[in-house]
Formats: structure tokens, C-alpha cells, sequence
């Protein structure tokens, strides 16, 4: 089973319309012939005057460009309409969640007209602009400032998840859902760049190897066949996300192999369904699909 679901925050579609495929390009890699390392910079361009100012958020290089006479932003990647990717799932290094609100505070204070995003629908009206501006300001450093007050009463990753939501003034907001990146990551990546890996729970020091956490679970359980049995109970009761979990403990252990990966793959395919978060929703499918490969491989 092949799918192709979308490109980041919106679907993959082809010049001329078609079926949704990949972007491509004939263009070979351009290198920039101009470099800078001041906070803004000037230029002036077949007669139009361009500001570009650095804006870390989304990377340390981040930068938007602000065209003062026509009052316009072009706000490259650190505005567009979801919660931001404060958090990439695939793994990165910390994105700084205060600057990235700060870069956004940058641009509110430019008093724009009209702002165009890198991804997703151009907004025009100055109160429109501030008023998204102000929201998703509002919103990184409503996560930011609640997890650190969450930190310094000795919570841990989990309980943070649970304390930084967004209040219900913000949660609302269209350009603040969920649909690319998430609060509780957000949260998460927080705690780890501020913290590191440890959630200040002793238990957690040394723990057991999740092959050794799983022989004991089963056990606890009442043996491998009756892990089997509750992942696909879980599965027939809609808890996809249980099931899955005990899943893991049958592929830990090499127990009943195909049978787990395909209630896994199942789990998954439930869990990617009603996912509204584009990234969410991939990673949930990608591996669905590589675990039913699996299985069918392992069974040939």
C-alpha cells in the first residue's frame, strides 16, 4: 500500500494539477554571493529599498525581509498558519522557543500592513496582521514561560505536558493549532534544552533495558500470550495508542512477531487517522506501512 499524503503543512501538488507528488526541480544548488552579520541590513533593488533582519527562530540564521514603503513583511519560517515546529519530531538541536517569540514581537513592532508567510496564505489589514502577530507571540512564550515556572517547582516532562497548556483565549486561535507542530513537543524540547535528558525522578538513573522492562511486564502480565491478547482487545476497543504500546513489548521481546506488527501497523494507521498534525500523521503511516512490509517479509 502506497500513500503520499502532503509536503509539511499542506499537500504536495504538481504544476498543472495532477496527483500530489513530490516537489522537483531542474535547477542546480545556488550559493549566496552576499553574507552578513549584522542585525539588519539595507538593500536597495531596481529601486525598492528591502530590510533584511536577522530573526532567529526556526534556525539561528532565520531572517524576514521588511519592505517599509509598501508596509509589507515576508516573515520566511517562523510564521505560518499552525503552531509552530518549536519542536521538529525528525530530530534537530535545540530551536531557542524565547528568541523565536522575540523574532515574532520584532516583526509586530514593524507595524505591518500585510504579511506573507513562507508557508500558507498571505494576511492583509494592519489589525489583522498585529493581531495574529500578538497571538502567536503570545502563544510560544505563554508555552516557554509556563514550562520554566513548571521546571523550577520540579516537574517532570510529563507533568509539564499536562501544566503548559495553552488558556483557552489562545488555544482557539487558527493560527495556533496544532496542525504542523505541537505545544506538548514544544514542551518537551523545553525541558531538554534547558534540562537535558533526566526528569529528576531517581528511578530513572539506570533504568532496565527496554528487552529486560518488557520480560518483566510480561510477566507481570501473565506471560507473552496474554500481551497478545490484551494489544488486540485494545485494538477491537479503540485504544489504538495501548495497544501499540503493548505491541512494543512483544517486538522487545521477539514474541509473536507478525502478529504484533500487524496489530501495531493497525494501531498506527487508527493513530495517523485522527491525527490533525500533518508530521504526526506521516511518521504514524511511514511506519505502518514498514511494519506490514515487515511482516509480510517474516511470513513469505
Amino acid at each position: 500500500m502506497e500513500m503520499r499524503i502532503n509536503n509539511g503543512i499542506a499537500p504536495a501538488m504538481p504544476p498543472g494539477g495532477g496527483a500530489p507528488r513530490g516537489f522537483q526541480t531542474e535547477s542546480k544548488e545556488v550559493q549566496p554571493d552576499r553574507l552578513f552579520a549584522e542585525d539588519r541590513i539595507e538593500l536597495h533593488i531596481g529601486g525598492v529599498t528591502l530590510q533584511l533582519v536577522a530573526a532567529p527562530g526556526e534556525t539561528d540564521d532565520q531572517l524576514y525581509v521588511w519592505y517599509p514603503e509598501g508596509r509589507v513583511i515576508f516573515s520566511g519560517d517562523n510564521l505560518y498558519k499552525s503552531w509552530p515546529n518549536l519542536y521538529a519530531i525528525r530530530g534537530t538541536p535545540y530551536r531557542d522557543v524565547k528568541k523565536w517569540s522575540d523574532a515574532v514581537n520584532m516583526m509586530l513592532g514593524e507595524n505591518p500592513e500585510f504579511l506573507v508567510p513562507g508557508h500558507t496564505r498571505a494576511i492583509s489589514g494592519a489589525d489583522q496582521v498585529a493581531g495574529v502577530l500578538a497571538a502567536y507571540r503570545d502563544g510560544i512564550r505563554h508555552v516557554f514561560d509556563k514550562t520554566i515556572e513548571g521546571i523550577n517547582l520540579g516537574m517532570t516532562p510529563d507533568e509539564l505536558v499536562e501544566y503548559a497548556k495553552l488558556p483557552e483565549s489562545l488555544a482557539g486561535h487558527p493560527y495556533l493549532q496544532p496542525y504542523y507542530g505541537h505545544p506538548d513537543w514544544a514542551v518537551r524540547s523545553i525541558f531538554t534544552g534547558y534540562l537535558g535528558w533526566f526528569d529528576g525522578n531517581p528511578t530513572n538513573l539506570h533504568r532496565y533495558s527496554t528487552k529486560d522492562h518488557a520480560r518483566r511486564v510480561a510477566s507481570l502480565a501473565g506471560g507473552v500470550d496474554r500481551l497478545l491478547e490484551e494489544a488486540d482487545s485494545a485494538l477491537n476497543e479503540g485504544d489504538a495508542q495501548w495497544a501499540a504500546e503493548l505491541c512494543d513489548y512483544l517486538l522487545a521481546l521477539g514474541e509473536h512477531e507478525i502478529h504484533a506488527m500487524l496489530i501495531k501497523s493497525s494501531a498506527l494507521e487508527s493513530l495517523g487517522r485522527n491525527s490533525a498534525n500533518a508530521l504526526a500523521r506521516n511518521y504514524y503511516l511511514t511506519v505502518a506501512q514498514e511494519l506490514r512490509r515487515s511482516a509480510e517479509k517474516k511470513d513469505d
